[in-house]
Parts: structure tokens; sequence; C-alpha cells
């Protein structure tokens, strides 16, 4: 084997690995509605608060996405929808992607902009709402989401690595329901119970 096959060979093989570094990279970025995203692929110009993470790849398997996934994730991105008040629902939904090896967006619905693109997408206004293409699947259904990731031809649970994506921060300016404002909440504890500076009683 000549010298210049065995440069070839070893160039391929570090390039493979750069590859492989590169698709483990996640992105975190708010865009210019204040809505979180988490994706696989950089964010556009406009975002903000971009941070990068690495995504998730078991020892002993290979980082680089198989054909059979690109090809899904071109034809049939998945975007699920949850809200910050959405917990053991939204986590299963997110845990099943995860586990599938899904590369996925994930959008908040807390406001009146994100509640209006999940009515127009789906029709409704639960979450979670899974969006595999132009297919909809409206709350949790294990089945259901598995029969609309086969439907697009996305790898089976184990043919490709596990993923990590967690859960987005809550968006900025989010206020859980029922939550006291901060402002009446420091007035309220900066006031006495108590003694002779006391609220007085109305008569």
């Amino acid at each position: 084997m000549s010298l210049r096959v065995v440069l070839a060979a070893v160039l391929a093989s570090v390039l493979g690995l750069t590859a492989a570094a590169a698709s483990a990279q996640l992105y975190r970025w708010t865009d210019e509605k204040g809505r979180v995203h988490i994706t696989d692929t950089p964010p556009p110009p406009s975002a903000r608060n971009v941070q990068r993470k690495g995504a998730d790849v078991r020892p002993g398997v290979a980082a680089q996405t198989p054909f059979a996934l690109t090809e899904a994730v071109k034809n049939f991105p998945v975007t699920l929808y949850t809200s910050p008040s959405c917990k053991a629902p939204c986590a299963d939904a997110r845990a099943a992607l995860n586990k599938r090896g899904v590369p996925f967006k994930e959008v908040q619905v807390w406001n009146d902009e994100t509640n209006a693109e999940l009515k127009r997408v789906s029709g409704a206004s639960d979450v979670p709402t899974l969006l595999v293409g132009r297919s909809v699947q409206v709350g949790y259904e294990q089945g259901a989401f598995n029969a609309l990731l086969d439907a697009a031809r996305y790898p089976k649970a184990g043919a490709v690595p596990a993923r990590a994506q967690a859960a987005p921060g809550a968006p900025e300016g989010y206020e859980p329901k029922g939550a006291q404002p901060q402002a009446e909440a420091e007035a309220e504890a900066e006031t006495p119970t108590s003694g002779p500076y006391a609220p007085k009683p109305p008569r």
C-alpha cells in the first residue's frame, strides 16, 4: 500500500470524526417574538441568546447521522408544541422523541402569538402537540407518535443514538397563572403583620 493511499485513508477518518462532532451540536436560541427554540441546525442571524450545547452520543455508537434520518428530517421536520405549565405529558412526549433519536424543534405555547400558531397548525390549543411534516397528533399517545414517525420513515428506536434534548427554560416575560407579581410580593413581605406599624383592620 502506497504512502499516498495511507494518507488519504487517515484524512478520510479525520474528516469523518469532524462530521460526527458537528452532528452532535445543539443550539438553544430565542427568536424575535421571544419564543425559545432548541435545534441541531444553526439559528438564523436574527436569533438572540444563542447557546451551543453538545448532544448526547452514547459511547461505541457512530455519531454520524444515518441517511434515512437525514432524509426524514429534511422531508418531514418535527416540531413539538409544549408549554411552561405542561409537566408530565410534555415530558413524556419529549422523552419519546429523544429515545427514538428524532431531532425536533420545541415551541413553547404561552402567549397570544404562540397560541395562534398552535391553533393554525393543529386546529386546537392543547399541548403537547406533535407536528411531523404536516401531520398532527394532539396530546401524547405513544402509539400515535410512533405511527406518525413511522409514516415519515424515521428510524425505529434503537436504530440511531438516543438524544438528550432538555426542556427549554421559561420564555422571557412568562409568569405562571395565579402567580403574584414580584413587586406586590416584595411589598407584602416588607409589610409587618403585627406590632405598632401593622395595618389597622377596617372598622
